[in-house]
């Protein structure tokens, strides 16, 4: 068996490797190994192919990883969560909501109330949006 075979089965266990991590380092490794089976197919002895491994892997660790781990987090789209995402959203009036408070039912839950202008009173039935969250309570003001 020619040794350029060994190289590319480290290349195949190293990109699979990856996919355990998904840091990219393995992957880059594995173009490393890559470079090794090739040096290896073109005759190269085996101190030739170790160092083929090793430019490349460093040259791909150091020069294209850091490129496509920013790219790749740039492409992630970012979401609020938890209370910063229900700023904005409707909701309905479940208990009346004056300047001691109610409840509104927000997304499917129930918070507790209150209106962002002092004195300002909703029924129940009315729709509300969400100015903001302050702890566990909604800070509305009159819906569409």
């Amino acid at each position: 068996m020619h040794v350029g075979f060994a190289w590319l089965g480290a290349a195949v266990l190293l990109a699979a490797g990856e996919a355990a991590g998904g840091e990219l380092f393995m992957l880059m490794l594995a173009g490393g190994a890559l470079g090794g089976s090739a040096a290896a197919f073109l005759g190269a002895p085996v101190w030739g192919q170790a160092l083929a491994f090793a430019l490349v892997s460093l040259i791909l660790v150091v020069g294209v990883r850091p490129i496509v781990r920013r790219r790749m987090l740039s492409a992630l789209p970012e979401h609020d969560t938890n209370t910063a995402a229900l700023t904005g959203r409707g909701g309905t009036v479940v208990e009346a909501i004056g300047s001691s408070g109610g409840l509104v039912e927000i997304a499917g839950d129930t918070w507790t109330a209150r209106p962002l202008i002092e004195g300002e009173t909703f029924e129940a039935g009315d729709k509300v949006l969400v100015h903001q969250i302050e702890g566990a309570t909604a800070i509305v003001v009159r819906g569409l």
